[in-house]
């Protein structure tokens, strides 16, 4: 697997070379990420849980180091953090699920369906 603390000191690395080359970019990531803080609906901690299982679904090998980093900073424990994968998880299996009644649906636009007889 990842060496995880070299990788997200490497990434932050690379970002803020992309942050020099081109500050507005990443002042609107930054005004992105900082967005829902302003709320003050959710905590912190809860904010990182939601990230953490959008990143599992996105496949964001920045974000889950960045975001576990963050979680385990706010004090999430690992059965805190393995329930919000549960429900990545979940949620993958639920888009498969949709995706593969979408396909359904295009195997009956493309095969001809069967005439009732009245």
């Amino acid at each position: 697997m990842l060496d995880w603390i070299d990788y997200r000191k490497q990434l932050l690395g690379r970002i803020g070379e992309i942050g020099r080359l081109s500050p507005d970019t990443l002042k609107g990531y930054q005004a992105l990420s900082g967005a829902g803080e302003k709320t003050g609906h959710l905590d912190a901690k809860t904010r990182e849980l939601i990230a953490l299982a959008v990143s599992v679904t996105t496949r964001c090998d920045g974000c889950i180091t960045v975001h576990t980093a963050q979680a385990v900073k706010l004090g999430a424990t690992r059965e805190e953090i393995a329930e919000a994968l549960g429900v990545a998880v979940a949620l993958n299996a639920g888009a498969a699920m949709v995706y593969s009644a979408r396909v359904m649906d295009a195997v009956h636009a493309y095969q001809p369906q069967p005439q009732s007889q009245a």
